[in-house]
């Protein structure tokens, strides 16, 4: 490994989300391996603070304290070309970065840092559910600035074939590299105990879904499809990973089911792995993904999981469903049979972890880092 430079990781506010697990996955295997790695943040003040101490150990945080407000792009693309002249990293991998404000701080910079954006989600999909003025400006800010990245990455083959389609790049420069999911923590998380009820030995089986509860992850027709399962055989169906603005929406579908008894919905987990490791089917419902992280993490603990076939990531994932079964986006029905099948003829967990494997920590950092040596060359 010939990289001695900074590597400097680009973030919105640490809110818990997959994709900042990505990344911090990654920077904590470059730290072990002796490299600097700059976690640079747009703010961590308010309710960011919280998810701070998931920062690996290492890493240096740079938070560029630029709160909401109507000059905040401003504010970023001024601190930001700052932050670059002043410790002129090698490269800078940015993430989240749909109005490109590191391509444009490079630009207005007097620094050789190479800029690489990093595409985690459909954005199609993303910028399709944007109202007022985002709706045309987002994606006019990837179609101005992205091809002007010294590198391009894609989590899944899906991400890169739309943003091809978007940025009009050819699909060629794309680089796809998958998500840094498994960590040498994982398994040894995935045995600790839980406090719950419902995981003590005897009860009834727990369908796991796990994600922020927002219009993307559609757990209304998660909870849909429990309701048709349930009617079959005794069972659960528990959601964790976050909060989100449909909280009161599913509440309220939960109420008008009858389920209360039978379905909870607790939030943010410290170890969503204990409660994977323990359940039996882990269900994926999303409208679209651009990788789909819990997928593998749910496998890496042996559990079958079943998902729809969203663009994008799951097919990719399950192998077009040689490792879980795929279902159309939206379909109660059709996730409802998926989990029973699945509850009857469950993948053996070995199987399922062997498959995980392809998507380790330093696998993928690897792979990373022989992405910004070629672009270095």
């Amino acid at each position: 490994m010939k990289f001695n430079g900074i590597i400097s990781l680009f973030l919105p506010p640490l809110i818990g989300a997959g994709g900042e697990r990505v990344v911090l996955n990654l920077a904590k295997v470059f730290v072990e391996w002796g490299l600097s790695v700059d976690l640079v943040v747009t703010d961590t003040s308010g309710r960011h603070q919280r998810f701070m101490p998931t920062v690996p150990v290492g890493v240096r945080v740079i938070d560029l304290k630029t709160p909401l407000s109507r000059t905040v792009y401003i504010q970023k693309l001024l601190k930001l070309k700052a932050y670059l002249e002043r410790e002129k990293p090698t490269v800078m991998l940015a993430n989240v970065d749909y109005v490109g404000v590191a391509n444009a701080a490079k630009a207005i910079a007097n620094c050789p840092t190479k800029i690489v954006q990093v595409v985690h989600s459909n954005l199609s999909q993303e910028f399709g559910k944007i109202s007022g003025l985002g709706k045309q400006i987002k994606p006019l800010c990837v179609r101005q600035f992205y091809p002007k990245s010294d590198g391009l990455i894609a989590v899944s083959k899906g991400v890169a074939e739309d943003l091809a389609e978007m940025t009009r790049v050819p699909l060629e420069r794309i680089n796809i590299i998958y998500n840094p999911v498994v960590t040498a923590e994982l398994p040894v998380k995935a045995q600790e105990p839980i406090d719950h009820p419902w995981f003590k030995p005897g009860e009834p089986p727990v369908i796991l879904g796990a994600g922020r509860l927002m219009y993307q992850k559609d757990f209304s027709t998660l909870i849909k499809a429990f309701n048709q399962v349930r009617q079959h055989r005794p069972c659960r169906l528990m959601i964790i990973g976050g909060e989100g603005y449909e909280r009161a929406k599913l509440e309220q579908l939960i109420r008008d089911l009858q389920l209360e008894e039978e379905v909870q919905l607790p939030g943010f987990a410290d170890n969503p792995y204990a409660y994977m490791a323990k359940a039996s089917v882990f269900a994926l419902s999303s409208r679209y993904e651009g990788f789909g992280n819990v997928l593998v993490e749910a496998m890496a603990t042996g559990t079958p999981v079943v998902s729809t076939d969203c663009p994008d990531g799951p097919a990719e994932i399950l192998e077009h469903g040689r490792y879980g079964m795929l279902v159309r986006v939206g379909s109660p029905d059709a996730l409802a049979v998926a989990i029973e099948k699945t509850l009857d003829q469950p993948i053996p967990p070995d199987v399922l972890q062997k498959k995980a494997q392809q998507f380790t920590s330093e696998r993928i950092a690897e792979a990373y880092l022989r992405y910004v040596e070629s672009l270095l060359d």
